[in-house]
């Protein structure tokens, strides 16, 4: 019994001295915010795990420096997640979409993957709209960000998407347009 004791607790000791603190974001982040030392979050990351992580005893080099991309908690800080705001990436646009209460999913934020669809107007003044013709077109796009998504509001939602795919999103009227939570992707 002394014995596998002893061994486990060389085991434990050997894989904690493998391991190192690294910086991470303690909640979501936005393109060109500049951090600050409540943003950072110290995490363990495996020692010879191939990421640049920077190690968490670095956080007074960080604090006031931008992030380049709007991330989720939990990323992990290295050097080509912070500077100047790297969005759009060349070949894609950011276009700006007002959309009403009941037209996005309750979900909605930063870095979230939607399908964007344009919905018929309703005919004749009839409260309901009507449903999606199947043969109109639908964009996929990352939301890099969302304001007024209070009760009642007409939220703003950023979409980055191709360039040539911005345009037609944005020739569309905005009570034409709703947006559908397809699943998280970091920038």
């Amino acid at each position: 019994m002394v014995l596998g004791c002893s061994a486990g607790g060389v085991v434990v000791a050997l894989n904690l001295g493998h391991r190192q603190a690294v910086l991470a974001l303690a909640h979501p982040v936005t393109v060109g915010q500049t951090l600050m030392e409540r943003d950072l979050r110290e995490v363990s990351l495996a020692r010879g795990s191939g990421l640049a992580a920077i190690s968490a005893g670095s956080t007074d080099r960080i604090v006031g420096r931008p992030a380049a991309y709007t991330m989720p908690k939990g990323t992990l800080l290295t050097e080509s997640v912070l500077g100047e705001p790297q969005i759009p990436p060349r070949g894609k646009a950011v276009v700006a979409v007002g959309l009403k209460e009941g037209r996005f999913p309750a979900g909605l934020e930063c870095g979230s993957r939607v399908a964007v669809v344009k919905v018929p107007e309703p005919e004749g003044g009839t409260a309901e709209p009507e449903l999606p013709d199947p043969s109109s077109p639908v964009w996929y796009a990352t939301v890099v960000a969302v304001w007024g998504k209070e009760r009642g509001e007409t939220a703003v939602v950023s979409l980055q998407l191709g360039e040539d795919e911005a345009r037609e999103v944005a020739a569309f009227p905005t009570d034409s347009i709703s947006v559908l939570l397809v699943r998280k992707e970091v920038l």
